[in-house]
Formats: structure tokens, sequence, C-alpha cells
């Protein structure tokens, strides 16, 4: 699993303007937390960007909340340097008024979730598509000196099948892309699987699933996933700013698991069953971090693959020696039951308690 502490030595962000859009996400908040830590250095001013009002003031709460010396940072470094913007990232004009003095842009800003965007696709197009291109669009008619952009992509990017992923893999295409022109800006990517706990996810699911007495629905029970929580996204894509150069994509080595075994090891010998429910629209069989094509650009650094740009110009190094000999999918060295559970009990994830007492509640 990635190393979640940032190299003290290394302040990148020590000083610097940090735009996070889809900061009230489950991403944007975790990577939120991270940057007010200081751990890779207190930037002066960040930024989140959102059009939800109900979650940013929410998140001001939270934020209040001191359990920690942690937690006493953090909110001492948010009350000076945080500030909220209310605005979308398919509005150009907000988009290029919250550019203004940043240097590092994190663009978390999406619709996730595969079913809604089979329903909605134009919708998906207009977050997942014109919202990095209205970012590139300001930076270039605006000539703003932003000096770093990350795009948080995912799996189902490659070989897409679904709605959601060909628009992330055209979010890729997008900021590598604008690298060649726009060579005061650094556009990288951060490309990852699935996220543990993050909303909307299995995880949460199969926990109410389980708390209600059951059952737990899989959707197929050949289904795998590679399993990366949160805080170690959040690691990845800060070890891509440390590290990536233009137009490269970052991909964590993590462990995959069958979601059949998730489910089982949340349930933990309950007497609760399981039921197979079918896929749902655009859902795949196994993730796919790296493709086939890929594969033959990717090299490895430190803990992360890297994928060279699919444009020859941009290539760092033509002559890349593949680490992979077929593509990274979460089919392969799958983690047997005992490993999953262990992972899930590291990540604090289990389900305490007794599972149906929420349901004889229900009932009363």
């Amino acid at each position: 699993m990635p190393d979640r502490q940032e190299r003290p030595q290394n302040p990148i962000f020590k000083g610097k303007r940090v735009l996070i859009t889809g900061g009230t996400g489950s991403l944007g908040t975790v990577l939120l937390r991270r940057l007010l830590s200081g751990q890779a250095g207190y930037p002066d001013r960040i930024v989140v960007f959102s059009r939800d009002e109900s979650k940013q003031h929410q998140l001001r709460l939270d934020l209040r909340q001191i359990r920690s010396a942690t937690d006493e940072i953090v909110y001492q470094t948010a009350k000076s340097n945080l500030e909220f913007r209310i605005g979308d990232v398919r509005d150009f004009h907000a988009v290029a008024a919250a550019l203004s003095g940043i240097d590092i842009v994190f663009n978390t800003a999406a619709l996730k979730q595969v079913p809604t965007c089979e329903y909605f696709p134009y919708e998906a197009v207009q977050t997942n598509i014109e919202g990095p291109e209205n970012i590139v669009r300001a930076i270039r008619t605006l000539n703003l000196p932003v000096q770093t952009v990350v795009g948080i992509s995912t799996d189902k990017a490659v070989s897409p099948i679904n709605v959601m992923g060909l628009t992330k893999a055209l979010q890729e295409r997008i900021f590598v892309n604008a690298n060649r022109d726009l060579t005061n800006t650094r556009f990288i990517l951060a490309r990852y699987g699935n996220v543990l706990a993050s909303r909307g996810s299995v995880i949460p699911l199969f926990h109410e699933q389980i708390r209600l007495g059951g059952p737990v629905t899989i959707t197929d029970e050949n289904m795998t996933r590679f399993l990366l929580s949160l805080e170690d996204a959040v690691t990845v894509i800060l070890t891509a700013v440390r590290e990536a150069r233009s137009g490269e994509t970052y991909v964590p080595v993590i462990p995959s698991a069958r979601v059949v075994d998730v489910a089982n090891a949340l349930i933990n010998g309950r007497k609760i069953g399981t039921t197979i429910t079918g896929r749902r629209p655009g859902e795949k069989i196994h993730e796919v971090l790296i493709s086939e094509e890929e594969r033959f650009r990717t090299i490895k650094r430190e803990r992360h693959y890297v994928i060279e740009p699919i444009l020859p110009e941009l290539r760092h190094d033509n002559d890349v020696r593949s680490v992979l000999e077929r593509e990274y999918s979460s089919g392969d060295n799958v983690m047997n039951l005992d490993d999953v559970r262990e992972l899930l009990i590291r990540e604090n994830l289990m389900v305490p308690g007794e599972p149906a007492l929420r349901r004889r509640e229900l009932l009363r």
C-alpha cells in the first residue's frame, strides 16, 4: 500500500495557493484535511470550489471539531488559509474566477456513479469533459500562471464501456494534450480504482445492509475490485504532484479482491445471507488500471506505475522498457479472504455491534 506520510524535507505546498474543484466530495475533503495538516508544507491559501452550499456549510462545521492535536492544527490553518467558493466547473466564468491567483489545481469535481451517468449521459459530459476543458481554456485565454493541474481519473477510463469511463478518458486526453501549448503549466493525472468507504461505494452499502440484518447484495459473484483507502488515494495524488513530469499518469500498486470476499469479511460470521442481483448498467467484472496498449509505455517509480503520455512529442522517454507483461487488472493476484479481512480491520472498516439491532428498532 502507498506510504501515507509525505516527506517532511519536501514541503511542496509551502506558500502555494491551491484550488480543489469538487472540494466537498469524499476525496476532496480528505485531500483538504491533508493539506491543512501541513504534512507537505502549509499553503498560503486553499480554495474549496463546489456547487453545493449545504456540503460547504457542513464542511465548515466539521473542521471545527477538535478531537486530536492534528485536528487543532487543521482548524487553526483553516481559519486563516481556507476560502469557500460556490460555483460549477461547467461554468467557464466561475472557473476562471476561481483560478485567479492559483498555483496548483486539483480537479476532483466529477459525476462518478456509473448508473447515473448511463441514464444522464450529457450531464456526465458537461461535468467530466466540459469542466476540465474550462480549466484549460481559462488558463490559456487569460494567460494564468497556474503551475500544476492534477486530473483525477479512474480505472473506468481504461478501455471504457460506460459513459462515466468514456468521459473520464476524454478528461485524461484533454489534460495531457494541454501540455503541448501551455508549456508553463504541468498537467498530470492520478488514476486509481475503487476507493474504500467513499460516498456511494460498495462498502457503505454493505455496512448498511448488515446493520439491517441483510441480505447483502452482490451484482456478480466473479466481480473483483482494487482496494484503496481515501487516505491512500490522496497519497497517490500528492506523490504525483511531487514527482510527475508533464503528461504522466500515476497509478498505485495496490491489492485487489473478489467483491464476494469483501462482503463475507464484513459479515464476519453473522447469520446474514448474500443475494446476487445482476450487474448494473455499465458495470465491469474487473477493474483495469493499465490497458494492454498502455503497458508498453509504463514504467515503475518506487510504489507507483507511471504511464508516459500517448502523444509521442510529450514523452520523456521514447524507449520505455515496460515493467508489465499484460494489462494491470483487479482479476489478477487477488487476495484471499483472510487477507481481505486483515485489510478491512487495518482500515477500521469492519461493521461493529449487533447487525439486526437497527432492523428491530425500525420494526417497533
